[in-house]
């Protein structure tokens, strides 16, 4: 496990190759916001802002889209995939902010979770980037390079997430997210960059002799287990 010093020094070369992380969904408001990472899922940041401007011209708010025809959204959301899925989960949230919330997107994780079709990273990222409470968004990308390079040791968001704001102060939390699916998108990629990564000397992954298969998935060498004497190799 990464001490803190070390955690710090990770997070600071990390933001010399990611200066001013931000989330790159665009958004206006808390709720647009709240919109935009519903539907994300399964998607592209670059495809969900194609999406937005039309939707939010039309349905600007909870009230909005709590009243809106399942068809007309399921149609203006459909290129960001598993529409319909998206489209009930859409009116059912903003039906509960309406009706729990005052159409306002509240600023707890525990409200934010109770509505349907949010989870935590969806919670935490509406909060840490829209209502200024520390939240530590856990995707594919914070997974995969938080276990990499040894920051975190499980495939389990929740846990990932408890590690990581242990290491870190909660001023932090949003920005270590950030750094972290920037640097999973354009760095530590499915198949990592390694050779351009400024956290290689502190990166388990690398000093371990770490490859990437033929079929594109990184993976650490083994040390070959040595021959008993007086038996074949096989």
């Amino acid at each position: 496990m990464k001490t803190k010093p070390v955690a710090t020094r990770i997070l600071n070369a990390l933001e010399r190759h990611h200066p001013n992380p931000n989330t790159e969904l665009h958004f206006r408001t808390p709720f647009e916001l709240l919109v935009a990472t519903v539907l994300s899922a399964q998607s592209s940041d670059e495809r969900v802002n194609q999406v937005t401007p039309t939707l939010f011209a039309k349905f600007p708010d909870a009230r909005a889209v709590a009243r809106a025809d399942t068809g007309e959204l399921e149609g203006l959301i459909k290129s960001t995939g598993f529409f319909r899925q998206k489209a009930k989960a859409l009116i059912g949230m903003s039906t509960a902010l309406v009706e729990h919330h005052g159409g306002e997107v509240p600023a707890d994780i525990e409200a934010l979770t109770k509505l349907p079709g949010v989870g935590r990273k969806t919670a935490n990222v509406v909060l840490g980037h829209a209502l200024g409470v520390p939240g530590l968004p856990v995707d594919r990308h914070v997974l995969r390079v938080a276990n990499r390079i040894g920051l975190a040791h499980s495939e389990e968001p929740a846990k990932v997430e408890q590690v990581l704001g242990a290491l870190y102060p909660p001023p932090r939390w949003t920005q270590v997210s950030d750094l972290l699916i920037l640097h999973g998108r354009r760095i530590c990629r499915p198949t990592p960059k390694c050779e351009i990564c400024n956290v290689r000397k502190d990166c388990d992954f690398f000093l371990s002799g770490g490859v990437v298969t033929r079929a594109g998935r990184a993976k650490r060498n083994r040390p070959t287990r040595p021959t008993s004497p007086g038996r074949p190799k096989r």
